[in-house]
C-alpha cells in the first residue's frame, strides 16, 4: 500500500520553520521506495492551520514529515488523519528516502513561538 508524504521546501532542502514554508514537495512512497508526486505552492497559506490542513487532505497527503511544528498546527493534522514526524533536516529527497526505508524517528520536536522568536521544545 502506497501512501503521500509532505515535506516543506525552501529550494531542494527542509525547510525547517513549517509555518513560514513556500512550498511542500510531495512524495509517494511504495515499499523502500520514494517518488517525486508534485510541489504544492502555500503561497499565501502560511501559519494558516485550517488552510495548510484542507490543502494536504485535497491532494492525498498521509504524513507529513517537517523539522519542528507549533502544537496548534500539530493537533490540526492530527485531528484530520495525518500522521506527523518531525526532526528531520537536510536534502527533500534524502528525507523522503529515510522515510521510506523506515528508518526516520520522530523526535516530538515541538515549536514555540515568542515575539518571532523560533524556540524548540523535545
Amino acid at each position: 500500500m502506497s501512501k503521500k508524504i509532505a515535506i516543506p521546501t525552501n529550494g531542494d532542502v527542509l525547510d525547517p520553520h513549517f509555518g513560514r514554508a513556500a512550498g511542500f514537495t510531495v512524495f509517494e512512497i511504495e515499499g523502500k521506495d520514494a517518488r517525486f508526486v508534485e510541489l504544492l505552492s502555500s503561497e499565501g497559506l502560511q501559519h494558516q492551520h485550517e488552510g495548510l490542513a484542507s490543502m494536504f487532505k485535497r491532494n492525498g497527503v498521509d504524513v507529513l514529515v517537517c523539522g519542528g511544528i507549533g502544537g496548534g498546527m500539530l493537533n490540526g493534522l492530527k485531528a484530520i488523519g495525518l500522521e506527523v514526524v518531525t526532526g528531520a533536516s537536510g536534502s527533500v529527497a534524502e528525507v523522503a528516502k529515510t522515510y521510506a526505508s523506515g528508518n526516520l524517528v520522530s523526535t516530538g520536536s515541538v515549536c514555540q513561538h515568542h515575539d518571532d522568536d523560533h524556540k524548540h521544545v523535545d
